[in-house]
């Protein structure tokens, strides 16, 4: 064992310091890389080290997987998913599941993204091992059915996060387990799954009342009806609701929300096309027009001057605003936003395929905001940066502008 010396007093740290007091002075240490440093001093403090760790990002079998629960005993949050472009079949399987969930005792975050061997077997292994699991994403792990998930709502029912996109066997009955069996979810990812309904829903709201974070982009087979439910039973603790190409949902949906949901913060009903301007105007009047940071309303073809202007007036807090291929939209939404004097807090707008908007249009927009980082205007036909060189406007400084398609784009709205 290497020993460290204290040169005044020839006392070695090992023998002054108990366990107790380096793990204190291992607390200290903020980085990754100068915890790993202090492992590396000698086997006492590599022991403690890894007790004391509780995040680790792996890939490994069931034999590594017992060496790694013997290590690190008291592990919180463990990250096992598989890369879109580089997993390997079948990489984390049922087997590694039993293991995890007779060694990981502590576990209480469970991620295993793309995870194409395991099933619904290995979810009910889980659920009896983890008891205590708080968040657990299982997303594009595609053989999962409602049996599985079902005993995890069932056992593990301190559960605080299930994300469940592209589980496309996911049907109502998963729902119906975690309404009756976890009251504290708050969120809950379920993009792609297209088997889930307004049935579905209203029975999740039913038990699931703390719902901060839903994502139903995708699922198609949600209307007015299931989204009204959530809006009512979630109506204190609602901040992200997601329905991208929900195209059954319109005004209904958004007039509920804009009267129960006061803390609302990012709506995305890019595709919903029945949503028009008399249910995005009372959006714009109601409580949560001072929470609003996000909206993305692309593709939402009734979607015109009158109502924008609304949301642009009023939403003074709207950070990101998406409006692409709204064909209505002209110039005129942008006028009078500093009528009070005060600027807009906007700071993304994408606004791509809108060809009624033109130069005059930005120009108007940029004379009541200052903070504009990200400007999305391809396929404009009117906006060229020719065209803005001539008519002199003046950018902020940071502020990209994307006329060709060659800038990044942020992904605030995924």
């Amino acid at each position: 064992m290497a020993e460290v010396e204290v040169e005044a007093s020839g006392v070695c740290i090992n023998e002054a310091l108990t366990d107790d007091e380096l793990r204190a002075v291992l607390a200290k240490l903020q980085s990754d890389k100068n915890k790993d440093v202090f492992g590396l001093v000698c086997k006492r403090w590599l022991h403690l080290q890894s007790t004391e760790r509780r995040k680790l990002c792996a890939r490994a079998g069931p034999l590594m997987l017992r060496k790694m629960a013997a290590r690190f005993s008291r592990l919180v949050e463990l990250d096992l998913s598989q890369s879109v472009s580089r997993s390997f079949y079948p990489g984390v399987t049922d087997s590694d599941l039993k293991v995890i969930a007779d060694g990981f005792g502590c576990l209480r975050v469970l991620s295993l993204q793309h995870c194409k061997g395991i099933t619904d077997n290995g979810l009910v292994a889980i659920g009896c091992g983890l008891s205590h699991l708080q968040s657990l994403d299982v997303s594009y792990c595609r053989k999962l059915t409602e049996k599985g998930l079902s005993a995890i709502a069932e056992r593990c029912c301190d559960l605080r996060s299930l994300q469940l996109a592209g589980c496309r066997s996911v049907n109502d009955k998963a729902l119906e387990a975690l309404s009756k069996n976890c009251h504290k979810l708050e969120e809950l990812g379920l993009q792609g799954c297209t088997y889930i309904t307004d049935s579905g829903l209203t029975s999740l709201v039913k038990g699931c009342r703390r719902l901060k974070f839903l994502d139903a982009n995708k699922c198609n087979n949600i209307s007015d009806i299931g989204v009204c439910s959530v809006s009512m039973a979630c109506s204190s603790s609602l901040k992200t609701l997601k329905l991208l190409d929900c195209y059954k949902v319109g005004d209904e949906s958004v007039s509920s929300l804009a009267q129960f949901c006061k803390s609302l913060e990012t709506l995305i009903i890019g595709g919903c096309r029945e949503v028009s301007d008399e249910s995005i105007k009372s959006l714009a009047v109601a409580a949560c027009s001072y929470s609003l940071k996000n909206l993305r309303m692309d593709w939402c073809l009734n979607i015109s001057d009158l109502s924008l202007n609304c949301i642009l007036c009023n939403c003074r807090n709207l950070q990101a605003l998406d409006i692409g291929c709204c064909e209505e939209v002209t110039d005129a939404a942008f006028r009078g936003l500093n009528r009070d004097g005060s600027k807009l807090g906007l700071k993304i707008l994408k606004a791509s395929n809108c060809p009624k908007i033109t130069v005059m249009g930005i120009g108007m927009l940029l004379d009541s905001c200052n903070s504009l980082e990200y400007l999305d205007v391809r396929s404009c036909p009117h906006i060229t940066k020719a065209g803005c060189d001539e008519a002199g406007l003046r950018f902020p400084e940071y502020c990209k502008v994307n006329f060709l398609g060659s800038v990044s784009e942020p992904d605030v709205f995924v």
